[in-house]
């Protein structure tokens, strides 16, 4: 009897399984999947595969918080699951009209009496997650990491501790090989022929701007500040996910941001501006209205003056407006973030300044991503919108989805741009690299504030490849760095600048290769442009016309002459051909696509 009753209680202990056995939870859309495992610990993982290839293997998901360790030890409450479709609209971006088709699963988990809910959307571009609590709470960091696999190339932002405002020059490199630093969102990666970008969305002052800190070649997401006062939500960690094509053409981060917070938009006028800031210095308000004359001659709809019209006296800036105003020709204000730093300092300067009638203003110095400076963030934006005043953020961090939630963002700089290849005794050009990585890295987080077309900047490439970066870059406000008396000098250069716009409702890559090539088309309207550049040797580009409609097409050229400057053609062509051009060493070329005006019926 004995021996059968302990045979008996052995079975009993085989057939009972663990309290933390193992269990997995896979989303997926087209063919992009993601599994959420729970560990027999009680810890939680993450991979994710596009077509059955692993490009995200395990990755700790959880967080910390002064009341619990939310990273072990914890158990499987509920799975809950919903379809995601939705439209939107932007001012700017890649695109602006937009379209959500997603699968969103929640997955609550449980420690005694805390919460973790890990909320998981998946898309044909790539996947979103974020964290969930069910209250606030004092969050002191997070299990998140993102092992991606050793042997993939990396093209990666080293993170500037000093600086914090993403104006480093990338590494192009592989995990395995990577130093192991901090590094910037967004981070570009290819696995296996597939194209990972890891970034972030939906960021608000309820969290620090995180980045990613590379260690035993796992890369762990790193808070800004030692304890974030949390509402319980924290923004999506990001993963675009597809060919070289469909990470640059995604709208994945502003599809996971908040819906728009600014209301009405009809007042916001994205556009070309003038800037003399990088010439002529701000100078006074003489050679502002130069500025302004070229703006209109010109048909671009704002200029910018920079730091120094504060010594002018508000007389000759409202003079300034209103000469502008006369012309089309909005005016834009220089300000130091400190000068808003209160609400009392934004409640008295924000409507002064829409009294005067200024469009807009550009921000400066922020200079950090702690939780303090995205409340602060919060603030100007909900001001700012309110008062109808259009923003661009320099010495900032970079938009997080920040175009739908608040579409009178028009532009962050969060990039080493124009400003370092301002003429200076001694100063060396950037590597033509440098402007082909962006269009990759840099520029798919959201506009972005380069400030191109310097013709009399120090640099290498060639004039074509130059006047290209107008329709490669993109940023609701473009601004045009050179000086106005020194654009005359390129008639043919005018002619385009005349024309290209800054905001597109459709783009496509033809094209890519980081660091070493970019040919992009962007559609305005009935028109599409086409911007390319190359790093090396010359060489001829084909690009394929299959983007166009039907019809036929006038081509308007901008491209390499023999001496390396700016020659012009025009050449008829059609849906489903290819146009072969030229490019000179570190050259490029832009493409102007119009079709015939089609005859009014009687």
């Amino acid at each position: 009897m004995r021996s059968a009753l302990l045979a008996a209680s052995l079975l009993v202990f085989v057939l009972t399984p663990p309290a933390h056995a193992a269990q997995s939870w896979k989303v997926a859309h087209t063919d992009v999947s993601a599994t959420v495992t729970l560990a027999d610990n009680g810890a939680l993982s993450i991979s994710a595969a596009k077509a059955e290839k692993t490009f995200l293997n395990p990755s700790a998901l959880g967080l910390r918080t002064t009341n619990a360790d939310l990273s072990t030890g914890l158990q499987f409450v509920s799975r809950s699951d919903r379809t995601v479709r939705e439209q939107y609209a932007t001012a700017s971006g890649r695109r602006r009209q937009h379209q959500v088709d997603a699968n969103e699963t929640t997955l609550r988990f449980t420690k005694g009496t805390e919460r973790l809910d890990v909320v998981l959307r998946v898309s044909a571009d790539g996947l979103g997650y974020r964290y969930a609590l069910g209250k606030s709470a004092t969050v002191t960091g997070e299990a998140t990491d993102f092992a991606v696999p050793a042997s993939a190339k990396a093209v990666l932002l080293p993170w500037d501790n000093g600086r914090q405002d993403y104006e480093s020059i990338h590494t192009h490199t592989t995990v395995a090989q990577a130093p192991q630093v901090a590094y910037g969102y967004p981070s570009l990666f290819q696995v296996d022929g597939t194209w990972l970008l890891l970034t972030e969305s939906d960021l608000t002052g309820d969290y620090g701007a995180s980045r990613i800190t590379l260690k035993n070649n796992r890369f762990q997401l790193t808070l800004p500040d030692a304890q974030t006062q949390s509402n319980g939500t924290t923004p999506w960690r990001t993963l675009i996910v597809g060919d070289l094509a469909t990470v640059v053409e995604s709208d994945l981060t502003t599809d996971l941001a908040s819906p728009n917070k600014a209301g009405d938009t009809s007042w916001i006028r994205p556009g070309i501006s003038a800037w003399s800031w990088w010439g002529d210095g701000t100078g006074d308000l003489a050679l502002q209205k130069k500025y302004v004359d070229y703006a209109a001659k010109q048909g671009w709809e704002h200029i910018l003056v920079d730091s120094g019209w504060k010594n002018w006296g508000s007389g000759q800036v409202q003079e300034l407006i209103r000469y502008g105003a006369q012309r089309n020709v909005g005016v834009q204000l220089w300000v130091h973030y400190s000068d808003l730093d209160t609400a009392s300092e934004r409640d008295s300067k924000l409507p002064q300044w829409q009294r005067w009638g200024a469009t807009g203003l550009k921000i400066d110095f922020m200079n950090s991503d702690s939780q303090a400076r995205m409340r602060w963030y919060d603030a100007i934006l909900a001001a700012t919108a309110k008062h109808r005043l259009m923003v661009n953020f320099h010495g900032s961090t970079v938009p997080r989805g920040t175009e739908r939630t608040w579409p009178h963002v028009m532009s962050y700089e969060g990039v080493r741009g124009a400003e370092g290849v301002k003429p200076r005794p001694g100063r060396q050009p950037y590597p033509v690299s440098h402007y082909l990585t962006l269009p990759f890295t840099r520029n798919l987080a959201g506009s972005m504030d380069f400030t191109p077309v310097t013709f009399s900047g120090v640099r290498t490439n060639s004039d074509a490849a130059e006047l290209a970066l107008s329709v490669i870059y993109e940023s609701g406000l473009q601004h045009f760095a050179d000086r106005v008396s020194n654009y005359p000098k390129y008639p043919i250069a005018e002619r385009l600048l005349k024309t290209v716009p800054s905001v597109w409702d459709e783009t496509k890559l033809l094209a890519g290769d980081p660091g070493a090539l970019a040919v992009i088309a962007r559609r305005n309207g009935a028109e599409w442009y086409v911007g390319a550049n190359v790093a090396g040797n010359a060489r001829t580009l084909d690009v394929p016309l299959s983007f166009l409609g039907s019809g036929t097409w006038t081509a308007e050229i901008y491209s390499d002459g023999s001496d390396r400057k700016l020659t012009f053609g025009t050449r008829t062509v059609t849906a489903g051909a290819t146009l072969s051009l030229p490019v000179a060493k570190d050259g490029g070329f832009t493409v102007r696509f119009m079709q015939p005006a089609r005859p009014q019926v009687a």
